[in-house]
């Protein structure tokens, strides 16, 4: 069964394979640490951390066994309807399951589960390059078991099912997603069977849960390049069940000789550019939406060409629904994203007339805390060929940048508040809770925005004072 290739005790350098191995040794059952702990290990690339590791036996006996021999004795997290067990050592979390083997109900992900071999448990891994598995047994500690020419395939770089991708997508349907995942994260190539596979079975992606599928999502956003997973999410199809308001983006018309650009290819180089610039996979999921309000809002006109009138009101609307949709986080992380895509013109509009205090004011007023996200949206969202037209747009956003920092440091209105509060008013001019409360505290807000007052007690005072009079309020003495 086993193809052994070569040995890797070297490469077992953390001390608790040993632990491991003596744990396997004094229960008298195999183990084998497997998964992605190896396929990283095996490219040199640094792994998460954590290890899984298959017990022919019982994983969580084994768990409990090592947790005994660790000098400080972790306690072991024991989920006993998975059979599988998790303990921390130093700050990895090592995850232990028996070997088993899996039958799956056409209608659900959930398999139905026995105790089996490690071949059996190689036999149920998604892909070939995750079913390598390097022995903790003491007569062959170190060595690689790989019956489907793992190795290979990463020396390769191909991402491939160990076996008939028909059956292991149909099983498990966000497999597809993780094939894709990998391929973003790994710039590997998925097998032309396997791809094809993935395009017979899309709709099977419907049995899968929005957290599910969201995850995977995120894994793909915060790859150095998701452009390459989302365009073969594209390719397979799976988008179109998974973010149909980005595939309908995927169309240019043309009335009259005019035509416009293609939306969606611009939304993946806009998630490209960004990417250098954060690891807030809330910014990516902005930037991956900031369009999406364009194909419903398009439209011809004789005069004015192509126009996407309202595009980011209506696109902040439609995040709503697509978070509702994939059981996503209704909370603040939807609140930023809804308010970069409402938003996402803004700064544009004024990089392109010319940079007055008081827009700056207002943009900086509404954006508050995020302002700094927003022009890192919008400078992403510069994708001109035109090496001229592109510095001019980097050089304008610089000056809308240097002028919040001179605004900011002025005029404080980042997180804005008024400098008399309703309280105040209320003494001043022996006031019940009421409109005219408002009123005021508006006024002096726009006054400060407008750039009418600075944002200072005295000068608000004053201005309240006159504003009151004119309302024929007078100020108690």
């Amino acid at each position: 069964m086993a193809n052994i290739k070569e040995n890797y005790k070297h490469a077992l350098n953390n001390p608790i394979f040993e632990i491991i191995a003596k744990a396997s040794e004094e229960l008298h059952i195999e183990s084998y640490v497997i998964g992605g702990f190896v396929r990283d290990l095996l490219l040199k690339r640094e792994s998460k951390k954590d290890i899984d590791v298959v017990a022919v036996g019982s994983g969580i006996e084994l768990a409990l066994k090592v947790s005994e021999l660790l000098p400080r004795k972790p306690k072991v997290q024991v989920f006993k309807n998975y059979g599988t067990a998790m303990l921390r050592f130093e700050d990895t979390d090592i995850e232990f399951v028996g070997a088993r083997k899996e039958s799956y109900n056409f209608d659900s992900r959930k398999p139905l589960v026995e105790n089996g071999t490690l071949e059996d448990d190689q036999n149920r891994r998604d892909f070939t390059i995750n079913a390598l598995a390097l022995s903790l047994n003491r007569a062959d500690y170190g060595n690689l078991v790989d019956p489907f020419n793992g190795l290979e395939d990463l020396e390769k770089k191909i991402i491939k099912t160990p076996l008939d991708p028909d059956i292991t997508y149909s099983d498990d349907p966000l497999r597809m997603m993780r094939g894709i995942r990998f391929a973003s994260q790994l710039n590997f190539e998925i097998e032309s069977d396997s791809f094809a596979s993935i395009i017979k079975n899309k709709d099977r992606i419907a049995i899968i849960s929005g957290e599910r599928i969201v995850e995977e999502l995120n894994k793909i956003l915060m790859t150095e390049k998701p452009s390459t997973g989302f365009l073969l999410l594209y390719q397979s199809g799976l988008l179109d069940f998974i973010l149909p308001e980005l595939t309908a983006l995927n169309q240019v018309e043309e009335i009259e000789g005019h035509t416009h650009k293609n939306n969606f290819y611009h939304t993946l180089e806009v998630v490209d550019n960004i990417c250098p610039n954060t690891e807030d996979v809330w910014l990516r999921w902005a930037a991956l939406l900031h369009d999406i309000g364009k194909a419903p809002t398009k439209r011809f006109n004789k005069k004015q060409g192509w126009t996407f009138h309202g595009h980011e009101f209506l696109g902040g609307k439609m995040v709503k629904k697509i978070f509702e949709r994939l059981h996503m986080p209704l909370n603040q992380k939807m609140k930023f994203v809804q308010k970069m895509v409402t938003m996402s013109s803004r700064p544009i509009v004024l990089a392109q007339d010319g940079v007055t205090d008081s827009a700056v004011r207002r943009l900086v007023f509404d954006a508050g805390e995020d302002v700094d996200d927003l022009m890192t949206l919008c400078e992403a969202d510069i994708t001109t060929k035109n090496p001229a037209k592109f510095k001019k747009y980097h050089n304008n956003f610089n000056l809308v940048r240097n002028k919040i920092v001179e605004v900011e440091e002025r005029d404080h209105v980042r997180n804005f508040q008024p400098p008399i509060s309703g309280e105040q008013i209320m003494d001043l001019f022996n006031l019940q809770p009421g409109r005219e409360i408002g009123t005021l505290k508006e006024s002096v807000k726009e006054a400060i925005l407008e750039g009418t007052i600075p944002n200072e007690y005295e000068a608000a005072l004053e201005f309240i004072t006159q504003k009151a009079q004119k309302m024929g309020l007078q100020k108690q003495k």
